[in-house]
């Protein structure tokens, strides 16, 4: 068995332990490949991954060329640039990053018919970080509610990427805060069923708070190594 099979039953063993309260089944791990090269996925694909995230388009476009042969359904968490939204639109099944109205529209105009919803979440700013991207948790209503009547598009939940942080108690807050911006539009009438949050360091938290998907890299491939990434 391979480090990456190996890392991989790791993991999935720790979700079920850690979804223990809950059904194991409804949390989604996503491999973040971002900077690993397409071997890596491949391995991680044969060893029953499915689900994979990338962050800079262009290196995700190159995988998804090589991996063709690959029944890979693919992931975009990265910042969402607008000369960037046609590939992602043509080539993405979901986009995690969607934070202002413009770039909903490019990505709800620019997707092929012929082609399934793309499924998209809204990233939340949910820890105020003036470094990150993400709408404020205050216009995140009128937000969901512009792109939940695009066409070619299905809003499905909310994505955030807290401030990293020792202290598990303000980690509990920081994912319970978008748990219940979910709960809040739900309560308006939205169906949203995902919270994609928690990573190598916190999924264990953020899986005690709600998450429906996992962002994992560093935990699956190893240390990346970023002077070979794309951007």
């Amino acid at each position: 068995m391979t480090t990456i099979a190996n890392n991989l039953q790791a993991v999935r063993r720790a979700i079920t332990v850690a979804a223990a309260a809950r059904h194991p089944e409804t949390v989604t791990l996503l491999a973040v490949s971002k900077t690993f090269p397409a071997e890596a996925i491949r391995e991680a694909y044969q060893a029953g991954q499915t689900r994979f995230a990338e962050n800079y388009v262009q290196e995700a476009l190159q995988k998804i060329r090589l991996l063709g042969d690959l029944n890979i359904e693919w992931h975009f968490i990265g910042p969402l640039q607008s000369n960037k939204t046609r590939q992602i639109a043509e080539h993405f099944c979901w986009v995690h990053s969607v934070d202002r109205l413009k770039i909903a529209e490019r990505l709800s105009e620019q997707r092929p018919p012929s082609l399934p919803p793309l499924q998209l979440c809204l990233q939340v700013n949910i820890s105020g970080e003036d470094s990150k991207s993400g709408v404020s948790p205050e216009a995140l209503p009128e937000l969901a509610a512009q792109v939940a009547k695009l066409p070619g598009v299905a809003l499905r939940g909310l994505m955030a990427v807290p401030a990293p942080d020792k202290d598990q108690t303000l980690l509990h807050a920081a994912f319970a805060r978008l748990r219940h911006l979910q709960e809040q539009l739900n309560s308006q009438g939205y169906q949203l069923d995902t919270l994609s949050m928690g990573m190598s360091d916190d999924f264990a938290v953020a899986i005690a708070e709600g998450a429906t998907m996992l962002r994992i890299g560093s935990a699956i491939f190893g240390e990346r190594n970023y002077l070979k990434g794309t951007a």
